[in-house]
């Protein structure tokens, strides 16, 4: 993957944490930053980028949808199947990053969206063996373990595409 393509994937992750509440706009201000050092460029793009801490509380509902669209991702609604979809399969590549433990993600994925969600059903019913393990029972810690982490790699294998070059359409 080219370093304007992970750039492009970790903005649209962020973009969609935040869309759900799981990080806060800073974060998708500093992913913008990050999108233009690494090649990708537009106007929406910049003006996000040049949000303060303190106005993208403010102002990054307002500026992402374009800066998302110019660059072929997608803004989700955080209550449309899609956007939770996209939620959890970025919380999957967080945790194949290293950034959470297995039981972290299967328990934000059971509070968030229980058994509900079709996509990460096999994940709650993993954090349900977490809890049961308090209990004496069931599998080991390292075997759920192992299948978490075999749950969040099938769900991490999307990647939104990106244009090979900024595209601006005539005036």
């Amino acid at each position: 993957m080219s370093s304007t393509e992970a750039a492009a994937s970790e903005l649209q992750d962020r973009a969609t944490l935040w869309s759900v509440g799981e990080i806060s706009a800073s974060e998708v201000v500093s992913a913008a930053c990050e999108a233009l050092v690494a090649g990708l460029d537009g106007p929406g793009l910049r003006v996000l980028a040049a949000c303060t801490r303190a106005e993208a509380d403010y102002d990054v509902h307002d500026l992402l949808p374009e800066a998302l669209d110019e660059l072929g991702l997608i803004f989700y609604p955080a209550a449309s199947e899609a956007g939770q979809e996209a939620a959890a399969r970025a919380l999957a590549r967080r945790m194949l990053a290293g950034e959470l433990k297995p039981w972290e993600l299967t328990f934000r994925i059971n509070q968030r969206y229980g058994h509900e969600l079709p996509l990460t059903a096999r994940l709650a019913e993993l954090d349900d063996e977490y809890a049961f393990l308090e209990f004496g029972g069931g599998k080991a810690v390292a075997q759920i373990d192992a299948e978490v982490t075999a749950e969040a790699r099938r769900l991490a294998t999307f990647h939104p595409s990106v244009p090979a070059e900024p595209t601006d359409g005539p005036t």
